[in-house]
């Protein structure tokens, strides 16, 4: 893949998808795949619920907030196309590899002076969002996904008087794109979304 490592991957019996530089040690072949292929090989024997519930494990969940859930595929092929397109953007080679894109035909040109007036905006309110200040919602809530399990989606709503749309859109807006954060996330015991900061 234009002399990028390919990534390992890994899914759990809880259908959490890992991405790996290599095969980590002491995992199941059985259930590790680096490519589409090894994953429809692999998903063959799932029943069609276990391909439903791997790709709504993606679905609404930061970064992937513009893949919806599913109740049903059409097709077993069609379903591993899917999950795979969004296994890929986990392997970093592969999101750097895809970056390049043309501009859109018909884009006007920014005159140099707003674009650098943006560009100072950008930096200053990036500066303001990385301050949490104590006893914020935003402090809180950190401090929820801090813990070694994590927060639930219905502890961070509870907690925040939030909608569960409003949640994922802090994680995926402030905590992911704005401050730069690494956030975990993954279905708890219960099967309840979590979140948890690295």
């Amino acid at each position: 893949m234009n002399g990028v490592a390919m990534a390992t991957f890994t899914i759990n019996t809880e259908n959490n998808i890992t991405a790996h530089a290599g095969l980590p040690a002491g995992a199941d072949e059985s259930q590790s795949f680096s490519n589409q292929k090894e994953l429809a090989k692999l998903a063959t024997d799932w029943p069609a619920s276990r391909l439903v519930d791997t790709w709504n494990s993606f679905a609404g969940v930061a970064p992937f907030d513009d893949l919806k859930p599913v109740k049903k595929f059409t097709s077993r092929k069609g379903a591993v196309a899917r999950i795979w397109k969004a296994v890929e953007r986990l392997s970093p080679g592969v999101a750097q590899a895809a970056e390049p894109v043309a501009p859109a035909k018909g884009t006007a040109k920014k005159s140099p002076t707003k674009s650098k007036r943006r560009d100072t905006a950008r930096v200053g309110a990036k500066r303001a969002a990385n301050v949490a200040h104590e006893g914020s919602k935003k402090a809180e809530v950190l401090d929820l996904m801090r813990r070694s399990k994590g927060a639930t989606l219905a502890e961070i709503m509870k907690l925040t008087g939030w909608q569960a749309h409003t949640v994922r859109g802090f994680v995926s807006g402030t905590l992911i794109k704005k401050l730069g954060l690494k956030v975990e996330s993954f279905r708890s015991e219960e099967n309840e979304r979590t979140y948890r900061v690295k």
